[in-house]
Protein backbone atom coordinates (compact mmCIF):
# COMPACT_ATOMS: atom_id res chain seq x y z
CA UNK A 1 0.00 0.00 0.00
CA UNK A 2 1.64 3.55 -0.79
CA UNK A 3 1.44 6.22 1.60
CA UNK A 4 0.98 9.43 0.70
CA UNK A 5 0.61 12.55 2.22
CA UNK A 6 -1.85 15.34 0.74
CA UNK A 7 -1.01 19.12 0.94
CA UNK A 8 -3.74 21.17 0.75
CA UNK A 9 -6.02 24.70 2.20
CA UNK A 10 -8.92 23.49 1.93
CA UNK A 11 -10.38 20.63 1.72
CA UNK A 12 -14.62 19.37 1.46
CA UNK A 13 -16.21 18.82 3.60
CA UNK A 14 -14.63 20.61 6.39
CA UNK A 15 -13.97 23.53 4.53
CA UNK A 16 -14.31 25.40 0.89
CA UNK A 17 -14.03 28.24 -1.17
CA UNK A 18 -14.34 26.51 -4.41
CA UNK A 19 -13.07 23.52 -6.61
CA UNK A 20 -9.74 22.52 -5.07
CA UNK A 21 -11.88 21.54 -1.96
CA UNK A 22 -13.77 19.09 -3.49
CA UNK A 23 -10.49 17.59 -5.29
CA UNK A 24 -9.14 17.41 -1.95
CA UNK A 25 -12.27 15.85 -0.02
CA UNK A 26 -12.87 13.11 -2.86
CA UNK A 27 -9.58 12.07 -3.88
CA UNK A 28 -8.04 9.73 -0.77
CA UNK A 29 -11.61 7.40 -1.01
CA UNK A 30 -11.05 7.25 -4.47
CA UNK A 31 -6.89 5.97 -4.45
CA UNK A 32 -7.83 3.92 -1.62
CA UNK A 33 -9.13 1.34 -3.97
CA UNK A 34 -5.94 1.63 -6.13
CA UNK A 35 -3.34 0.45 -3.25
CA UNK A 36 -3.31 4.36 -1.96
CA UNK A 37 -3.48 5.15 1.70
CA UNK A 38 -3.49 9.30 1.75
CA UNK A 39 -3.82 11.63 4.52
CA UNK A 40 -4.21 15.14 4.55
CA UNK A 41 -2.48 18.13 5.69
CA UNK A 42 -4.84 20.74 6.89
CA UNK A 43 -4.72 23.62 8.21
CA UNK A 44 -6.39 23.97 11.55
CA UNK A 45 -8.80 26.71 10.87
CA UNK A 46 -11.34 27.36 13.63
CA UNK A 47 -14.29 26.07 11.08
CA UNK A 48 -11.79 22.67 11.20
CA UNK A 49 -11.62 22.31 14.26
CA UNK A 50 -14.69 22.96 15.26
CA UNK A 51 -16.09 19.99 13.83
CA UNK A 52 -13.64 17.37 15.03
CA UNK A 53 -13.61 14.87 17.93
CA UNK A 54 -10.71 13.57 20.03
CA UNK A 55 -7.42 14.31 18.40
CA UNK A 56 -3.37 12.86 19.07
CA UNK A 57 -0.69 15.28 18.83
CA UNK A 58 1.93 13.92 16.88
CA UNK A 59 4.60 16.82 15.97
CA UNK A 60 4.35 19.85 17.89
CA UNK A 61 6.88 23.27 17.62
CA UNK A 62 8.02 25.90 20.41
CA UNK A 63 8.60 28.02 17.38
CA UNK A 64 6.89 27.71 13.52
CA UNK A 65 6.80 31.28 12.11
CA UNK A 66 6.37 33.14 15.35
CA UNK A 67 4.64 30.77 17.61
CA UNK A 68 3.47 27.42 18.90
CA UNK A 69 2.13 25.07 16.92
CA UNK A 70 1.03 21.46 17.17
CA UNK A 71 -0.21 18.80 14.36
CA UNK A 72 -3.41 16.55 15.16
CA UNK A 73 -4.38 13.82 13.81
CA UNK A 74 -7.84 12.57 13.39
CA UNK A 75 -10.41 10.92 11.57
CA UNK A 76 -13.04 13.21 10.33
CA UNK A 77 -15.77 13.20 7.66
CA UNK A 78 -14.09 10.01 6.60
CA UNK A 79 -10.89 11.37 5.86
CA UNK A 80 -7.47 10.83 7.63
CA UNK A 81 -6.47 14.33 8.58
CA UNK A 82 -3.27 15.90 10.10
CA UNK A 83 -4.49 19.57 11.61
CA UNK A 84 -1.90 22.02 11.58
CA UNK A 85 -3.18 23.59 14.87
CA UNK A 86 -0.96 26.99 14.64
CA UNK A 87 -3.54 29.77 16.37
CA UNK A 88 -1.02 32.47 15.29
CA UNK A 89 -1.58 31.72 12.36
CA UNK A 90 -5.13 30.16 11.48
CA UNK A 91 -6.95 31.02 14.30
CA UNK A 92 -9.01 33.92 12.53
CA UNK A 93 -12.98 34.12 11.82
CA UNK A 94 -13.95 35.09 8.51
CA UNK A 95 -12.40 33.94 4.86
CA UNK A 96 -9.43 31.25 5.21
CA UNK A 97 -7.15 33.87 2.46
CA UNK A 98 -9.33 37.45 2.82
CA UNK A 99 -9.26 39.78 5.67
CA UNK A 100 -12.16 41.93 6.80
CA UNK A 101 -11.09 44.15 4.77
CA UNK A 102 -11.31 41.64 1.56
CA UNK A 103 -8.01 42.10 0.86
CA UNK A 104 -5.36 38.59 1.46
CA UNK A 105 -4.10 38.53 4.92
CA UNK A 106 -0.77 40.17 5.46
CA UNK A 107 1.13 37.15 6.39
CA UNK A 108 -0.80 34.74 4.15
CA UNK A 109 2.78 33.88 2.97
CA UNK A 110 4.10 32.90 6.06
CA UNK A 111 0.69 31.11 6.49
CA UNK A 112 1.21 28.73 3.77
CA UNK A 113 4.93 28.41 4.38
CA UNK A 114 4.68 27.19 7.83
CA UNK A 115 1.57 24.69 6.27
CA UNK A 116 4.77 23.49 3.77
CA UNK A 117 7.51 23.25 6.20
CA UNK A 118 5.75 21.15 8.28
CA UNK A 119 4.68 18.46 5.15
CA UNK A 120 8.60 18.56 4.66
CA UNK A 121 9.70 17.76 8.06
CA UNK A 122 6.86 14.63 7.88
CA UNK A 123 7.81 13.56 4.64
CA UNK A 124 11.32 13.34 6.51
CA UNK A 125 10.95 12.38 9.53
CA UNK A 126 7.32 11.43 9.92
CA UNK A 127 4.46 11.78 12.73
CA UNK A 128 4.09 9.46 15.42
CA UNK A 129 5.68 6.54 13.30
CA UNK A 130 4.22 7.51 10.16
CA UNK A 131 5.58 8.38 6.77
CA UNK A 132 4.87 8.79 3.61
CA UNK A 133 6.22 7.56 0.62
CA UNK A 134 5.40 10.66 -1.46
CA UNK A 135 3.70 13.75 -0.95
CA UNK A 136 0.79 15.15 -3.20
CA UNK A 137 0.96 19.26 -3.24
CA UNK A 138 -1.94 21.59 -4.24
CA UNK A 139 -1.89 24.83 -5.74
CA UNK A 140 0.47 27.52 -4.33
CA UNK A 141 -0.55 26.93 -0.61
CA UNK A 142 1.53 24.15 -1.32
CA UNK A 143 4.52 25.16 -3.68
CA UNK A 144 7.27 25.72 -0.90
CA UNK A 145 6.76 21.64 0.15
CA UNK A 146 8.94 20.54 -3.33
CA UNK A 147 11.52 23.64 -2.69
CA UNK A 148 11.83 22.80 1.11
CA UNK A 149 12.23 18.74 0.31
CA UNK A 150 14.89 19.60 -2.68
CA UNK A 151 16.86 22.43 -0.12
CA UNK A 152 16.89 19.75 2.66
CA UNK A 153 17.77 16.30 0.94
CA UNK A 154 15.16 14.77 1.76
CA UNK A 155 14.42 11.95 -1.41
CA UNK A 156 10.85 11.48 -1.06
CA UNK A 157 9.32 12.55 -4.33
CA UNK A 158 6.31 15.62 -4.95
CA UNK A 159 4.35 16.05 -7.14
CA UNK A 160 2.60 19.58 -7.48
CA UNK A 161 -0.87 19.99 -8.53
CA UNK A 162 -2.23 23.21 -10.32
CA UNK A 163 -6.23 23.52 -9.97
CA UNK A 164 -5.29 27.65 -11.02
CA UNK A 165 -2.38 29.10 -12.21
CA UNK A 166 -3.86 32.48 -12.51
CA UNK A 167 -3.26 32.35 -7.78
CA UNK A 168 0.98 32.24 -7.80
CA UNK A 169 0.84 32.99 -4.53
CA UNK A 170 3.71 36.11 -4.57
CA UNK A 171 5.52 37.64 -1.65
CA UNK A 172 8.15 40.39 -1.03
CA UNK A 173 11.79 39.39 -2.14
CA UNK A 174 12.35 40.68 1.10
CA UNK A 175 10.50 37.74 2.83
CA UNK A 176 12.85 35.19 1.29
CA UNK A 177 15.12 34.49 4.41
CA UNK A 178 12.19 34.19 6.54
CA UNK A 179 10.94 32.04 4.15
CA UNK A 180 13.46 29.72 4.35
CA UNK A 181 14.44 30.18 0.91
CA UNK A 182 18.44 29.89 -0.03
CA UNK A 183 20.00 33.16 -1.51
CA UNK A 184 21.58 30.99 -4.38
CA UNK A 185 18.37 30.07 -5.31
CA UNK A 186 16.75 33.39 -6.02
CA UNK A 187 17.22 34.13 -9.69
CA UNK A 188 14.64 33.18 -12.51
CA UNK A 189 15.56 30.00 -13.02
CA UNK A 190 14.69 29.39 -9.26
CA UNK A 191 11.80 31.26 -7.30
CA UNK A 192 12.46 34.13 -8.68
CA UNK A 193 9.37 35.92 -10.18
CA UNK A 194 9.78 39.34 -11.62
CA UNK A 195 11.56 40.94 -8.48
CA UNK A 196 9.26 38.80 -5.61
CA UNK A 197 9.32 35.07 -4.84
CA UNK A 198 6.16 32.72 -6.03
CA UNK A 199 5.50 29.69 -4.17
CA UNK A 200 3.88 28.21 -6.95
CA UNK A 201 6.87 28.94 -9.10
CA UNK A 202 8.31 27.15 -6.89
CA UNK A 203 6.54 23.80 -7.06
CA UNK A 204 6.38 24.10 -10.91
CA UNK A 205 10.34 24.34 -10.90
CA UNK A 206 11.43 21.76 -7.96
CA UNK A 207 8.45 19.25 -7.87
CA UNK A 208 9.64 15.78 -9.51
CA UNK A 209 6.06 15.94 -11.28
CA UNK A 210 3.48 18.38 -12.30
CA UNK A 211 0.26 17.32 -13.38
CA UNK A 212 -3.05 19.90 -14.15
CA UNK A 213 -6.73 19.47 -13.74
CA UNK A 214 -7.69 18.12 -17.51
CA UNK A 215 -5.59 17.73 -20.36
CA UNK A 216 -6.69 20.40 -22.41
CA UNK A 217 -5.03 22.83 -19.65
CA UNK A 218 -1.43 21.17 -20.04
CA UNK A 219 -1.68 22.29 -23.23
CA UNK A 220 -2.80 26.13 -22.84
CA UNK A 221 -0.61 26.73 -19.73
CA UNK A 222 2.18 26.56 -21.69
CA UNK A 223 1.07 29.27 -23.81
CA UNK A 224 1.62 32.70 -23.38
CA UNK A 225 -2.32 33.55 -23.41
CA UNK A 226 -3.08 31.08 -20.54
CA UNK A 227 0.35 30.31 -18.58
CA UNK A 228 -0.10 33.62 -16.59
CA UNK A 229 3.87 34.20 -17.21
CA UNK A 230 4.56 30.73 -16.48
CA UNK A 231 4.47 29.21 -19.84
CA UNK A 232 8.11 29.44 -20.11
CA UNK A 233 8.20 27.23 -16.92
CA UNK A 234 6.10 24.68 -18.16
CA UNK A 235 7.57 24.33 -21.64
CA UNK A 236 10.88 23.77 -20.12
CA UNK A 237 9.27 20.98 -18.23
CA UNK A 238 7.06 19.74 -20.35
CA UNK A 239 7.84 16.01 -19.87
CA UNK A 240 7.04 16.41 -16.17
CA UNK A 241 3.47 17.52 -17.00
CA UNK A 242 0.71 15.35 -16.97
CA UNK A 243 -3.03 16.53 -17.15
CA UNK A 244 -5.27 14.64 -14.99
CA UNK A 245 -9.24 15.00 -14.97
CA UNK A 246 -11.12 15.96 -11.83
CA UNK A 247 -13.95 13.80 -11.23
CA UNK A 248 -16.88 13.84 -8.83
CA UNK A 249 -17.89 12.90 -5.55
CA UNK A 250 -20.82 10.41 -6.81
CA UNK A 251 -21.85 9.89 -3.01
CA UNK A 252 -23.12 13.14 -2.72
CA UNK A 253 -23.62 14.25 -6.49
CA UNK A 254 -26.43 11.77 -7.74
CA UNK A 255 -29.57 12.78 -8.25
CA UNK A 256 -30.49 9.22 -7.11
CA UNK A 257 -29.37 9.55 -3.39
CA UNK A 258 -28.61 13.53 -3.12
CA UNK A 259 -30.45 14.19 0.07
CA UNK A 260 -31.18 18.19 -1.03
CA UNK A 261 -33.49 16.89 -3.71
CA UNK A 262 -36.53 15.01 -4.75
CA UNK A 263 -34.39 12.05 -6.24
CA UNK A 264 -34.86 10.32 -9.38
CA UNK A 265 -32.98 8.08 -11.74
CA UNK A 266 -34.07 9.58 -15.40
CA UNK A 267 -35.00 12.87 -17.27
CA UNK A 268 -38.52 12.81 -16.65
CA UNK A 269 -37.72 12.69 -12.97
CA UNK A 270 -36.22 16.21 -13.02
CA UNK A 271 -39.91 18.08 -13.28
CA UNK A 272 -40.99 17.55 -9.70
CA UNK A 273 -37.43 19.59 -8.96
CA UNK A 274 -37.56 21.86 -11.57
CA UNK A 275 -41.14 23.35 -10.32
CA UNK A 276 -39.53 23.29 -7.00
CA UNK A 277 -36.38 25.77 -8.47
CA UNK A 278 -39.02 28.33 -9.82
CA UNK A 279 -41.30 28.16 -6.55
CA UNK A 280 -37.79 29.62 -4.53
CA UNK A 281 -36.69 31.91 -6.96
CA UNK A 282 -39.69 33.36 -7.66
CA UNK A 283 -39.96 32.65 -11.45
CA UNK A 284 -42.85 31.58 -13.57
CA UNK A 285 -44.13 29.24 -15.58
CA UNK A 286 -42.52 29.04 -19.24
CA UNK A 287 -42.21 28.10 -22.21
CA UNK A 288 -38.20 28.03 -22.91
CA UNK A 289 -35.68 26.35 -20.46
CA UNK A 290 -34.57 27.07 -17.29
CA UNK A 291 -31.13 28.10 -17.06
CA UNK A 292 -29.04 28.43 -13.55
CA UNK A 293 -25.40 29.79 -13.02
CA UNK A 294 -23.61 28.40 -9.59
CA UNK A 295 -20.26 30.40 -9.98
CA UNK A 296 -17.79 32.93 -8.63
CA UNK A 297 -19.36 36.22 -10.39
CA UNK A 298 -16.03 37.35 -12.07
CA UNK A 299 -14.53 37.98 -15.49
CA UNK A 300 -12.14 34.71 -15.84
CA UNK A 301 -16.19 33.18 -15.65
CA UNK A 302 -17.49 35.21 -18.32
CA UNK A 303 -20.09 36.49 -17.00
CA UNK A 304 -19.71 39.83 -18.22
CA UNK A 305 -20.40 37.33 -21.62
CA UNK A 306 -23.56 36.42 -19.88
CA UNK A 307 -25.25 39.36 -19.49
CA UNK A 308 -24.81 41.07 -23.06
CA UNK A 309 -26.48 37.25 -24.28
CA UNK A 310 -29.02 36.99 -22.02
CA UNK A 311 -31.32 38.40 -24.64
CA UNK A 312 -31.20 35.96 -26.74
CA UNK A 313 -32.21 33.57 -24.22
CA UNK A 314 -34.89 35.45 -22.70
CA UNK A 315 -36.45 36.68 -25.99
CA UNK A 316 -37.41 33.04 -26.85
CA UNK A 317 -38.96 32.10 -23.13
CA UNK A 318 -35.72 30.65 -21.31
CA UNK A 319 -35.22 31.61 -17.67
CA UNK A 320 -32.47 32.37 -15.67
CA UNK A 321 -31.98 31.73 -11.96
CA UNK A 322 -28.14 32.47 -11.05
CA UNK A 323 -26.73 31.60 -7.36
CA UNK A 324 -22.95 33.69 -6.71
CA UNK A 325 -20.57 36.54 -5.68
CA UNK A 326 -18.05 38.22 -6.64
CA UNK A 327 -17.32 41.37 -8.51
CA UNK A 328 -19.27 43.75 -6.89
CA UNK A 329 -20.31 45.24 -10.24
CA UNK A 330 -21.29 42.27 -11.63
CA UNK A 331 -23.31 41.31 -8.69
CA UNK A 332 -24.89 44.44 -8.63
CA UNK A 333 -25.52 44.11 -12.81
CA UNK A 334 -27.12 40.39 -12.23
CA UNK A 335 -29.21 41.93 -9.09
CA UNK A 336 -30.73 44.83 -11.08
CA UNK A 337 -31.40 43.07 -14.19
CA UNK A 338 -35.06 43.89 -14.87
CA UNK A 339 -36.87 41.19 -16.00
CA UNK A 340 -39.17 38.32 -14.57
CA UNK A 341 -37.49 35.40 -15.55
CA UNK A 342 -34.37 36.48 -14.24
CA UNK A 343 -33.72 35.79 -10.42
CA UNK A 344 -30.61 36.10 -8.59
CA UNK A 345 -29.31 35.41 -5.18
CA UNK A 346 -26.06 36.59 -4.15
CA UNK A 347 -23.74 34.43 -2.20
CA UNK A 348 -23.17 30.95 -1.35
CA UNK A 349 -25.14 28.11 -0.45
CA UNK A 350 -24.16 24.46 -0.97
CA UNK A 351 -27.66 22.61 -0.57
CA UNK A 352 -29.51 25.42 -2.57
CA UNK A 353 -26.85 24.65 -5.45
CA UNK A 354 -27.94 21.12 -5.66
CA UNK A 355 -31.49 21.96 -6.10
CA UNK A 356 -30.74 24.40 -8.96
CA UNK A 357 -28.63 21.71 -10.46
CA UNK A 358 -31.22 19.12 -10.54
CA UNK A 359 -34.04 20.94 -11.31
CA UNK A 360 -32.61 23.00 -14.33
CA UNK A 361 -32.59 22.03 -17.87
CA UNK A 362 -29.03 23.60 -18.70
CA UNK A 363 -26.47 25.04 -16.51
CA UNK A 364 -24.09 27.59 -18.52
CA UNK A 365 -20.53 27.91 -18.07
CA UNK A 366 -18.71 30.37 -20.32
CA UNK A 367 -15.60 30.86 -18.71
CA UNK A 368 -12.47 32.32 -20.44
CA UNK A 369 -10.34 29.68 -19.01
CA UNK A 370 -11.50 26.76 -17.52
CA UNK A 371 -8.83 24.75 -15.67
CA UNK A 372 -11.46 21.98 -15.20
CA UNK A 373 -14.93 22.83 -13.82
CA UNK A 374 -17.10 20.81 -11.51
CA UNK A 375 -20.06 22.33 -12.61
CA UNK A 376 -20.55 21.08 -15.98
CA UNK A 377 -19.51 17.57 -14.27
CA UNK A 378 -22.71 18.18 -11.75
CA UNK A 379 -24.18 19.25 -14.60
CA UNK A 380 -24.13 16.16 -16.76
CA UNK A 381 -25.04 13.66 -13.40
CA UNK A 382 -28.41 15.25 -13.21
CA UNK A 383 -29.52 15.45 -16.84
CA UNK A 384 -28.49 19.28 -17.17
CA UNK A 385 -27.17 20.61 -20.18
CA UNK A 386 -23.70 22.27 -19.86
CA UNK A 387 -23.71 24.92 -22.10
CA UNK A 388 -19.21 26.01 -22.14
CA UNK A 389 -16.85 27.56 -23.46
CA UNK A 390 -14.71 25.89 -25.43
CA UNK A 391 -11.41 25.85 -23.22
CA UNK A 392 -9.52 23.98 -20.92
CA UNK A 393 -11.65 20.62 -18.93
CA UNK A 394 -15.11 22.33 -20.64
CA UNK A 395 -13.49 21.05 -23.84
CA UNK A 396 -12.58 17.56 -22.42
CA UNK A 397 -15.53 16.89 -20.34
CA UNK A 398 -18.65 18.10 -23.00
CA UNK A 399 -19.85 15.98 -26.13
CA UNK A 400 -20.76 18.83 -27.90
CA UNK A 401 -24.07 18.96 -30.15
CA UNK A 402 -22.63 19.51 -33.65
CA UNK A 403 -23.99 17.12 -37.31
CA UNK A 404 -21.62 14.71 -36.57
CA UNK A 405 -22.51 13.79 -33.06
CA UNK A 406 -26.27 14.47 -33.51
CA UNK A 407 -25.71 11.45 -36.49
CA UNK A 408 -24.13 9.36 -33.88
CA UNK A 409 -26.52 10.24 -31.09
CA UNK A 410 -24.21 11.31 -28.75
CA UNK A 411 -24.12 14.78 -27.69
CA UNK A 412 -23.66 15.59 -23.98
CA UNK A 413 -24.12 19.68 -24.19
CA UNK A 414 -23.48 22.66 -26.14
CA UNK A 415 -19.89 24.60 -26.78
CA UNK A 416 -19.32 27.76 -28.31
CA UNK A 417 -16.37 29.16 -29.49
CA UNK A 418 -14.86 32.07 -29.89
CA UNK A 419 -15.48 32.93 -26.17
CA UNK A 420 -17.15 36.06 -27.24
CA UNK A 421 -21.25 37.49 -25.94
CA UNK A 422 -22.34 36.88 -29.59
CA UNK A 423 -21.00 33.20 -29.74
CA UNK A 424 -22.60 32.43 -26.28
CA UNK A 425 -25.87 34.18 -27.61
CA UNK A 426 -25.94 31.48 -30.96
CA UNK A 427 -25.36 28.90 -28.22
CA UNK A 428 -28.37 29.85 -25.98
CA UNK A 429 -30.45 29.68 -29.23
CA UNK A 430 -29.03 26.43 -30.13
CA UNK A 431 -30.20 25.34 -26.58
CA UNK A 432 -33.90 26.67 -27.24
CA UNK A 433 -34.16 25.16 -30.05
CA UNK A 434 -33.11 21.44 -28.88
CA UNK A 435 -35.28 22.53 -25.77
CA UNK A 436 -38.33 22.61 -28.75
CA UNK A 437 -37.28 19.11 -29.70
CA UNK A 438 -38.57 16.88 -26.82
CA UNK A 439 -36.92 14.50 -28.34
CA UNK A 440 -33.72 15.16 -28.94
CA UNK A 441 -33.51 16.84 -26.15
CA UNK A 442 -34.38 13.71 -23.65
CA UNK A 443 -31.76 11.82 -26.13
CA UNK A 444 -29.29 14.73 -24.86
CA UNK A 445 -30.12 14.26 -21.24
CA UNK A 446 -30.09 10.26 -20.89
CA UNK A 447 -26.55 10.47 -22.59
CA UNK A 448 -25.11 13.76 -20.07
CA UNK A 449 -26.65 11.42 -17.15
CA UNK A 450 -24.88 8.24 -18.43
CA UNK A 451 -21.44 9.97 -19.05
CA UNK A 452 -18.41 8.91 -16.40
CA UNK A 453 -17.80 11.61 -14.43
CA UNK A 454 -16.67 9.92 -10.95
CA UNK A 455 -13.01 9.90 -10.08
CA UNK A 456 -12.44 6.10 -11.23
CA UNK A 457 -10.44 6.60 -14.04
CA UNK A 458 -8.68 9.27 -12.44
CA UNK A 459 -7.51 7.75 -9.34
CA UNK A 460 -6.30 4.83 -11.86
CA UNK A 461 -4.31 7.42 -13.20
CA UNK A 462 -2.83 8.95 -10.06
CA UNK A 463 -2.31 5.78 -8.73
CA UNK A 464 -0.11 5.17 -11.72
CA UNK A 465 1.97 8.15 -11.17
CA UNK A 466 2.74 7.83 -7.60
CA UNK A 467 3.66 3.83 -8.73
CA UNK A 468 6.09 5.66 -11.65
CA UNK A 469 7.49 7.83 -9.65
CA UNK A 470 8.41 5.28 -6.58
CA UNK A 471 9.55 3.36 -9.30
CA UNK A 472 6.85 0.45 -8.49
CA UNK A 473 5.01 0.14 -11.92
Amino acid sequence: MIQALSVTSECAPLVKTGGLADVAGALPAALQEHGVAMRTLLPGYPAVLGQIGTTEVVLTYDDLFGGHAQVLAVEASGLDLLLLDAPHLFQREGSIYLGPDGKDWHDNPQRFAALCQVAADIAARGASGWQPDLVHCHDWQAGWVPYYLKRDGVATPSILTIHNIAFQGLAPMGLAAELGLMGHDLHRDGVEYWGHVSALKAGLVYADHLTTVSPTYAEELMTPAFGMGLDGVLKMRRGALSGILNGIDLSTWSPEVDAHIRNFKSPRGKAANRKALRDEFDLPESDGPLCVVVSRLTEQKGLDLLLEALPALLSRGGQLALLGSGNPALEDAFKNYDHPNVAVKIGYDEPLSHRMIAGADAILVPSRFEPCGLTQLYGLRYGTLPVVALTGGLADTIIPDTHATRVRGVATGLQFYPITAQALSSALTRLCDIFADAKLLSKMQRNAMAHPVGWEQSASDYAALYAQLLGTD
